[in-house]
């Protein structure tokens, strides 16, 4: 997916997973500021903007677009604590345990052979896809590989699914080469330094 960063720089962004894209959306606490989910009609462009198929128009309500921050804020905090090592709590399992046991999307195999939608998709049955994705995530081979950017003040998380297991950033077009080019600046000033974290969201 396309992101922007502060000084209006277009990046691509790939978490790895369709949980983690919902939370490129706004999130919990400071990351408030971010907030994009106000409307149904929020909710139904994030879906078309996913790695979803294509052809998707779930019919949403406000209801659901309220449950879906709430599952956003559950899974960014989950996504936080596996990437550093720390117990999962369980009021943010409950939420996504309690999304996932609704039905999720059903798909179908169109004519052309393509992959298509069954009717009757809702902002319910997006949300429980989504928390199936979390579970599997969670649960599967890459649970170990959840990561936050390594950069001093970006909160993005992913999933490394590279060969070797060593990504580091969000994406190397943006901090990847920043964070390379201040410690390249470090080191010709005579020693390397690294900013440190003060709690500021993502640029």
């Amino acid at each position: 997916m396309t992101l922007i960063s502060s000084d209006g720089r277009p990046y691509r962004f790939d978490p790895g997973a369709l949980c983690l894209e919902l939370l490129t959306t706004g999130g919990p606490g400071p990351f408030a500021r971010y907030e994009v989910l106000h409307t149904p009609a929020d909710l139904v462009a994030w879906a078309a903007r996913s790695r979803l198929p294509d052809g998707l128009d779930p019919v949403v309500d406000e209801g659901e677009v309220e449950r879906a921050r709430a599952l956003r804020d559950a899974l960014f905090l989950l996504a936080a604590d596996r990437a550093h090592g720390r117990p999962l709590r369980p009021d943010h399992l409950d939420v996504v345990n309690a999304a996932a046991a609704e039905p999720p999307l059903v798909t179908r195999l169109e004519p052309d052979g393509t992959r298509g939608w069954a009717p009757g998709a809702t902002g319910t049955r997006l949300l429980s896809t989504v928390a199936r994705d979390a579970i599997d995530l969670f649960t599967g081979a890459y649970a170990d590989r959840i990561r936050e950017c390594d950069a001093p003040r970006c909160r993005l998380l992913f999933v490394d699914t590279s060969r070797p297991g060593r990504r580091r950033w969000c994406a190397m077009e943006h901090c990847g080469n920043r964070e390379k080019a201040r410690a390249h600046r470090a080191r010709a000033a005579g020693g390397h330094r690294r900013e440190p974290d003060d709690g500021s969201p993502p640029p």
